[in-house]
Order: C-alpha cells, then sequence, then structure tokens
C-alpha cells in the first residue's frame, strides 16, 4: 500500500534483545534535559506509560519507587517515559514522593522509536495510542530484556523475576 493510500500507517518498530537502544534526550518532570547516552555505564531500566496521574501509571510509578534500594543496589536507574507535559509530571512526581525522572515525550519521537506507540487492543477495540511497555538496557545501551503491552499490576514482580534485583 503506498502512504498516500486512505488507511496506510507506518509499520511500527518492534525493539529486541540484543538490539542498541535508541539513543534520546527528554526533558524530565524539572524541565531538565536528560539523555540516555548520559547514563552509560550504568544498567538502566526504561519504562513507558500511558499518562501520569492515572491509578495504574501511578501504582507503576510508586512500585518503581519503592523497588528503588534493591535496583540501585544492582546497579539500575530507571527512567519513565510518557507523553505527559513536564508541568504534569511534576505534579505526579511531587504527589507520589518519586526518586527518579519523568520524561517527557509530548511529540512521540521517542515512543514512535521505541515502538511503544501505535494501534493496540483496548477493552476489544483497535485503538492507536501508547503501549505501556519496558525495556532493560546493559551497561552499554544495548536492550537485554523487551517487554511490550505489560501490565501495572504485577510488573515489578515479573521484572525481579528475570532480573533478581530483591535478591
Amino acid at each position: 500500500m503506498e502512504p498516500a493510500d486512505a488507511g496506510w500507517m507506518e509499520p511500527m518498530t518492534h525493539l529486541e534483545p540484543g538490539m542498541p537502544a535508541p539513543d534520546f534526550t527528554l526533558p524530565d518532570q524539572h524541565g531538565e534535559p536528560v539523555s540516555l547516552a548520559s547514563l552509560r555505564g550504568r544498567r538502566v531500566i526504561v519504562y513507558f506509560y500511558p499518562e501520569a496521574l492515572t491509578s495504574a501509571c501511578k501504582q507503576q510509578a510508586c512500585d518503581f519507587r519503592d523497588a528503588q534500594p534493591d535496583l540501585g543496589r544492582h546497579g539500575y536507574a530507571v527512567l519513565g517515559i510518557s507523553r505527559d507535559s513536564v508541568e504534569k509530571l511534576a505534579r505526579a512526581s511531587d504527589l507520589d514522593a518519586l526518586s527518579f525522572p519523568l520524561l517527557s515525550d509530548a511529540d512521540l519521537t521517542v515512543h514512535r522509536a521505541w515502538g511503544t506507540f501505535g494501534e493496540k487492543n483496548s477493552y476489544g477495540r483497535i485503538v492507536e495510542g501508547v503501549r505501556r511497555s519496558t525495556f532493560v538496557l546493559d551497561e552499554d545501551g544495548v536492550i537485554t530484556h523487551a517487554f511490550y503491552n505489560t501490565r501495572a499490576k504485577g510488573h515489578l514482580e515479573m521484572l525481579d523475576k528475570r532480573l533478581a534485583f530483591s535478591a
């Protein structure tokens, strides 16, 4: 199908373990730029979520907050990315006393590069939106784990089983 045809959609990127993570620089909840490249030398968990201040997204952020001591002990930095404004991310971070950066990707450029925005099933309907997803990167910025279409509830437990960060 040609791009000019009605209904044509750009194929969605799908990142896999072993691939280098696409670099980015995005503003955090304080308006300060955060670049993935600046975290080389550390393991990084990058998670994409639909919308700050909603119940599932709040639960996921608080679970990451509560796991920070264990994650930090194992050398993991955490970055949360959504399409929310810097101001909304600041409210969410302050409200839940989050100890890691929330990054604003308002134009969805990073979401698209990581394959976390596109068609998804939402309550039996196909819609376009953010696919809740999590990626684990090694110290060189290479993806070691890629989880698309995750659920907020039980997500940290699933990650812990794979990464053994609470051991």
